[in-house]
């Protein structure tokens, strides 16, 4: 594997910096605006099933998010008492779309020793706007010779990126912290994948099963990727 390898792919959120802490945390105030109406739980059920039926409309990312959010309050709440809590949904998520990036532990410092030895490629997805700002906020593109941000990360968008790059799936590794997202469409395809788990997963990411793939390795941290190589 390690022979073959020209270009590596890194997933960015919650791989490079953080992402669905903050998520996590718009999730729970919106429970606390709905907690008069439904126990949080009930919301959040409610909520991941609206953003779910969302998904072919709005992507990923918190613009789709909230307006998921907006969508499932209304339905909770009724016709009475919306305004209030639709413009705060709509203040707290513009916050988060201006958040600061925080960069993960060891991130920086791996591209800094793997660049110049391997072709180092972005493949993130969500939100255009929202990854733009958090690609530039990062100081991290200058490590990347390609940048791409995909609608989604299934197989047809991966040849699509293999060809955008000009590279065969024996040569590509992707890395990243979704089993679903980053590794199992990499490994269909023929590529090489290694899962880097981070604290806290979405829901919809979060996969149960094991992998058992010459072409796949799980680590403990973005730290000992180089290592390994």
């Amino acid at each position: 594997m390690k022979d073959k390898i020209e270009f590596i792919a890194f997933d960015a959120d919650d791989t490079l910096w953080e992402n669905e802490l903050h998520c996590q945390e718009f999730e729970r105030k919106f429970c606390h605006l709905l907690a008069c109406h439904l126990p949080a739980s009930t919301v959040s059920r409610e909520l991941l099933g609206t953003e779910m039926k969302n998904l072919r409309l709005y992507g990923y990312g918190l613009k789709g998010m909230m307006l998921s959010m907006i969508e499932t309050a209304c339905r909770i709440i009724g016709k009475d008492g919306k305004t209030g809590c639709i413009e705060e949904i709509i203040n707290i998520g513009q916050e988060l779309l201006e958040k600061p990036v925080e960069l993960l532990e060891g991130s920086k410092e791996v591209l800094t020793q793997l660049y110049g030895k391997y072709k180092l490629v972005l493949a993130t997805k969500g939100d255009l706007f929202d990854q733009q700002r958090k690609i530039a906020a990062s100081g991290l593109q200058e490590y990347f010779c390609h940048i791409e941000i995909m609608s989604d990360k299934k197989d047809a968008d991966y040849r699509k990126l293999l060809g955008n790059i000009g590279c065969s799936p024996e040569n590509f590794l992707m890395i990243g912290n979704s089993i679903k997202s980053d590794i199992l469409p990499v490994l269909e395809l023929g590529g090489y994948a290694v899962h880097i788990p981070h604290h806290v997963t979405w829901a919809y990411e979060q996969y149960e099963g094991e992998i058992k793939h010459p072409r796949y390795l799980s680590l403990n941290t973005i730290g000992e990727v180089p290592g390994y190589l």
